[in-house]
Parts: structure tokens; C-alpha cells; sequence
């Protein structure tokens, strides 16, 4: 098990841990949480001995092979599928055993066991596996590391973590530049790791359904708390519920979501939906005291004017243009934003949710339909990209100040102390700033211009959970338009209330929940379909199956012939493929004859090899 005893660790001279304990066993999943620079990446690095102790004790057994993903992102010209199998070490080290053995033929028997032993040769269909399920696609596994932008190359650290089968995996905001399906796919993957897992993570759903214990950095101590997320913001809003001095917080916090409430029930429509919502916005209103002494507290100002159309799309098709021509995504597109409008968009990576949202945002143009804007329509758009385009050499108050001359320095304070740049922090350039700080100021950007239509991609990457939670909030309360494409699943359940899908070159209504969207999400990658034998075990459900039970013996008979003729090809399969196998067998068994030969394993026999690896190659194609 991991064991951190009265473990002290200072960097510099700052303090992240004073007397620190915890205690994880083997298997559990943790979660880690923390604000930021309390020592959570550190924690990681103790653990990998990177750093070490400076008093105290940190224990982690010494044959445990840990995986950790990798943040940075390097550069190579080696292709993404094998790039990923160097996740497995062993692996490598076994292969570069074998091809350094060829003449000794002892040594390579032994080698090719391993090989064998470690699942060696299904590699490369394992790696597969991992890229499909983090959103690559088939032809991505050819190339370069080079050719992926940042992002996806986070991607490829994360799969090449997954590939190697560790005791321990640490895993750094893994979510982060996933969308919403990859990040369902990691969810599901990560329930079914048999190793011990520690996590950081702002996503709280995502540490819903994976972790079954927290371990929250506060105040240079590591508080264990059992349980999920939830069962975290529970207990903590408990304790600080006792504390008199945040009553009156609370309480006026309690009154903002309770409002938020009442809105949505008068103008919720769909019943399964608005029941769904009312459930979340609930579950707020309890834990609410657990996040009073959050740094962060801010709302988006009222719009000056908020006409009734802000945007409609008609017969629209969106894409995006190339040498050879146009490249539609999605077609015949009629959507209306109004301004009672809050939707969430979903579908597939690729299908053309980003597009949709830079059309919306009039910073893309349709390839065909047109598109129309009310009057007095004001925009505010955030994707990632803006944090790329700020002025590295300008403060927080500068951005602002160029937006709004008349703005006085105190009114520019104060609106930047609710997104957590406190005092002079807020006069300070901004070429230092961590990415979670640069989305702060962007969405600060963002907000100080008093949109009456709000356009987000993905606005919760790089940001705590904190400030998560008072992004929430502050949406909740938006007297405008919401339009949001997000992989955090808290932020679409409390601040929307409907879904459009973008899927199969269409951008349609979806009536469901997310738990309804995560099925058809199922349904659609199984495409599960009854076959014939399926119909041979369920009768009924055949065709040929008689309606009538009281048909004389004649069609009955007839019934089970037909019934026989549809089957025939499936036995005449089911006879060939025993005749393989009956095949492969005899062969197996020739190859381990010629195995127990002593003299096949004299120096310089260079049979063995090749007999060695047929052997494997006739195993695994007896398994499958």
C-alpha cells in the first residue's frame, strides 16, 4: 500500500506539507483535489521519486510498476500507434531481448515465453483500442507525433499511460483536452483498472463515477474523506454549515439557486428533462456551504438590450473550405436562438459541434442557407484559441481598460476580484500566468462586455473545481442566451435545458438527459443487430415463426424447414471452422514435438526461432 507518515515538504520557501498522512491499500481509486499551487502535481512527484521527503516518511512498494501521464508535450517524427506501445516497457525491453538472442537459442526460448507470457503479441490491437477510444481515427496511427496539435498530442500521453500495465496510475487532469464522448470512453475504461489509481481532476462528474475516496489538500494536511465528489461536498458542507461566521453567505448563495429553480420549473416544457434538472439544481442547494470560502464569486452583468431573435440559421449547411472545394459537416440546418435559448450541444468528435459554434459566433462562414441576426445582437464568444491571442506583455485591468476608456481603476478591481485577481495581481502582465489563470481573464474578457448571447467551446479546460462551481453559478443567474459545447457534465446539467445533437451530417433536437445521450452513444458504437442465430434461440421473433398456434402439423413442418435453410449457412460455418481448428491443432502439436528435440537447442540452431514463433502464432489463432 501507499503510506505518507508526518511527511514534510517545502519548495522553497513555501510549505505544502506539514505532518501529512494518508493511507491507500491496494486497488482503491483516489481522487486528488486541491486549489492550485497547494501541492498536488508535488504529491505526484513524490510519489514517482522525483522529489523526495523532507521529514517523515513516504512508503510505496518497491515492485510496483507505476504508469504516469505525461504533461508535456515533445516532439518526434515516430508514428502515434507505436508511439503509444512504448507505454508498455516491458514489452520493448522483450522484443529488444529477442533481437539481440538469435544465436542463442536457449536465451530465446525464453524470451519468446515471455513474449507470450505478457500478451506481447496482441500489442498492437490493444494500442488500437486505446487511440479509438480517445477519438483517433484509423488513419491517425500512421502519423507523426509532428502533425497533431497540442492537444491530441496530450491525448497520445494519456493512451500511452493507459497502455502500460501498472500497479499504480497517476493521472494529471486527464479530461482536460478531451470532449465529451472520449471522456465517457476514459470513464468506463478507468471503472474496469485492477490497480490502484490517483487522479487529478476538476471534473466532478468524472470523479463521480471513477473515484471511491478523496484526498483534499487544505491547509498543508491531506483530509481524507470516503466516497465520491459528492459525498466530499456533503460532508465539508456539513462542517461548514456549523461555522455562524458563513451563515449569512450561505444563505444568500441558497437564494440564487433557489431563484435559478423557479425560473426553470415555470419554463420547462419537457417533463423527463425538467425532472432530471431539478434534481441537480436540489442537490445545490445542499452542498452550497461547501464552497463559501471560494476565491472566486462573479456574474455576468445585465445585457443593455436582449431582443427577442438573436440568431436563426435556415437551410443552412456548415463545413469548411479547402483547395479541392467545400467539405460539409452538416446540412439543412434550421435552428433558432432566441433569447429564453439555453442548449447544449452534443455528438461525436468531428461531427461538427466546434463549426456549429464558430457559425453561430460569426466566425465562420456557412457554406450554403443563410443567417440572420437580430437586432442589437452582442455576442460573447470564448474558445480556447483567445487564450492564445491575449497581450502577454498586458495586465488583467489593461485587457479590460482597452475595452471600456471611461471605466475607472476601483470599478475594474472589483470586477476582477470575483474571477480571483485580488489586489495588485490584477495590475500584473500576464506572461507568468498558468492556463487556468489566462481562461479566467479571458472569461473575465468575455463577460465585461455584456453579451446578451453567451457562445462557449469547452470554457471549463484548465479551470479548478472551484472556479467550476462559481462559473456554474454565474451562468445560472445569465439573464441572456446560453449556448455551450462542454465535456463537463455539472456545468450542461445545471445550466441548460436542452440538447441539440450534431450527428450523421445533421444538427437535430435531442430529447433526452446526458444519461440518455451516454446509451445512444452505446447504441450507436455497437450497432448491435439480431442475427440468425440469435433468432434461432427466440423463435418468436422470427418471420417464420408461427402466428397461429393452431397451424396444422403440414406448416409446422414447413415453419421448421425454412427455419433449417436459414440456418444452413451458419452450420455449414460452424462445420468449417471446427475443421480449422482440428487443423491448426495437429500443427500446434507437430511444432511442440519438434520443440522437445534437445538438439534443437544446440548454439547456432536456427530452426528454433522460427519454431518458437510459429508455435505463438498457431496458439493465438486457435483462441480467436
Amino acid at each position: 500500500m501507499i503510506q505518507l507518515d508526518k511527511v514534510h515538504l517545502q519548495r522553497g520557501i513555501k510549505v505544502l506539507f506539514n505532518n501529512a498522512d494518508l493511507t491507500i491499500h491496494p486497488g482503491q481509486k483516489w481522487g486528488l483535489i486541491g486549489a492550485n499551487g497547494t501541492g498536488k502535481s508535488s504529491l505526484f512527484k513524490l510519489l514517482t521519486g522525483e522529489l523526495h521527503e523532507d521529514a517523515g516518511h513516504c512508503k510505496i512498494p518497491k515492485y510496483w510498476k507505476i504508469s504516469h501521464m505525461a504533461q508535456e508535450v515533445g516532439t518526434s517524427q515516430q508514428d502515434a500507434l507505436n508511439y503509444v506501445i512504448d507505454g508498455d516497457a516491458e514489452l520493448r525491453e522483450v522484443e529488444n531481448a529477442i533481437e539481440n538472442s538469435q544465436d542463442d537459442g536457449q536465451q530465446l526460448a525464453k524470451f519468446y515465453g515471455q513474449m507470450e507470457h505478457i500478451d506481447g503479441y496482441t500489442a498492437a490491437s490493444r494500442a488500437q483500442r486505446l487511440l479509438v477510444g480517445l477519438g483517433f481515427s484509423t488513419e491517425d496511427e500512421s502519423r507523426a507525433i509532428n502533425d497533431f496539435s497540442g492537444g491530441w498530442r496530450i491525448r497520445l500521453n494519456l493512451a500511452k499511460a493507459l497502455m502500460c500495465r501498472s500497479d499504480l496510475l497517476l493521472l494529471d487532469e486527464p479530461t482536460n483536452h478531451l470532449d465529451l464522448d472520449a471522456t465517457l470512453w476514459l470513464e468506463q475504461w478507468l471503472q474496469s483498472y485492477d490497480g490502484t489509481l490517483l487522479i487529478i481532476s476538476h471534473d466532478r462528474d468524472f470523479l463521480d463515477n471513477v473515484v471511491q475516496a478523496i484526498a483534499s489538500l487544505e491547509n498543508t494536511l491531506i483530509c481524507s474523506y470516503v466516497g465520491n465528489y459528492s459525498a466530499y461536498e456533503r460532508q465539508r458542507a456539513e462542517r461548514l454549515a456549523q461555522q455562524s461566521a458563513a451563515h449569512s453567505k450561505q444563505q444568500v448563495r441558497i437564494a440564487e439557486i433557489e431563484d435559478f429553480v423557479r425560473r426553470f420549473r415555470a419554463k420547462a416544457t419537457k417533463a423527463k428533462q425538467a425532472q432530471s434538472r431539478l434534481k441537480e439544481l436540489e442537490r445545490m442547494e445542499k452542498i452550497a456551504p461547501a464552497h463559501i470560502d471560494s476565491p472566486f464569486s462573479f456574474r455576468f452583468p445585465e445585457p443593455e438590450k436582449i431582443p427577442q431573435n438573436l440568431i436563426h440559421l435556415s437551410e443552412a449547411t456548415i463545413g469548411y473550405k479547402t483547395e479541392d472545394g467545400d467539405v460539409p459537416l452538416a446540412s439543412k440546418i434550421n435552428l433558432g436562438i432566441l433569447d429564453s435559448t439555453r442548449i447544449g450541444l452534443l455528438g461525436h468528435n468531428g461531427a461538427g459541434k466546434s463549426t456549429l459554434i464558430k457559425t453561430l459566433a460569426n466566425m465562420q462562414p456557412l457554406l450554403a442557407g443563410d443567417r440572420t441576426e437580430g437586432t442589437h445582437l452582442n455576442i460573447g464568444y470564448f474558445a480556447q484559441h483567445q487564450l492564445e491571442a491575449l497581450d502577454l506583455e498586458a495586465s488583467c485591468a489593461l485587457h479590460l481598460q482597452r475595452l471600456n476608456e471611461k471605466a475607472s481603476e476601483q470599478e475594474i478591481r472589483n470586477f476582477l476580484g470575483g474571477f480571483g485577481f485580488q489586489g495588485d495581481r490584477a495590475f500584473e502582465g500576464i506572461r507568468h500566468f498558468s492556463g487556468g489563470e489566462k481562461a479566467r481573464l479571458a472569461l473575465a474578457i468575455v463577460a465585461w462586455q455584456k453579451p446578451n448571447l453567451l457562445i462557449l467551446d469547452e470554457p471549463t479546460n484548465h479551470l479548478d473545481l472551484e472556479m467550476r462551481h462559481a462559473l456554474t453559478l454565474a451562468l445560472q443567474a445569465f439573464n441572456g442566451a446560453l449556448v455551450v459545447v462542454s465535456h463537463d457534465r455539472h456545468l450542461l446539467k445545471n445550466t441548460v435545458d436542452s440538447f441539440v445533437l450534431v450527428d450523421d451530417g445533421k444538427v437535430t433536437a435531442f430529447d433526452g438527459t446526458l444519461e440518455d445521450y451516454q446509451s445512444w452513444l452505446a447504441a450507436k458504437d455497437q450497432q448491435v443487430t439480431p442475427t440468425s442465430s440469435q433468432q434461432a434461440l427466440n423463435p418468436s421473433a422470427s418471420d417464420d415463426s408461427p402466428a397461429d398456434k393452431n397451424t396444422d402439423k403440414k406448416a409446422q413442418r414447413q415453419s421448421a424447414a425454412a427455419q433449417r435453410e436459414k440456418l444452413k449457412p451458419l452450420t455449414n460455418a460452424l462445420k468449417k471452422l471446427e475443421k480449422q481448428i482440428d487443423q491448426l491443432q495437429s500443427k500446434l502439436n507437430q511444432v511442440e514435438q519438434d520443440l522437445a528435440a534437445p538438439k534443437l537447442y544446440e548454439s547456432g540452431n536456427t530452426k528454433l526461432p522460427a519454431l518458437i514463433k510459429e508455435q505463438s502464432e498457431l496458439r493465438q489463432s486457435i483462441e480467436e
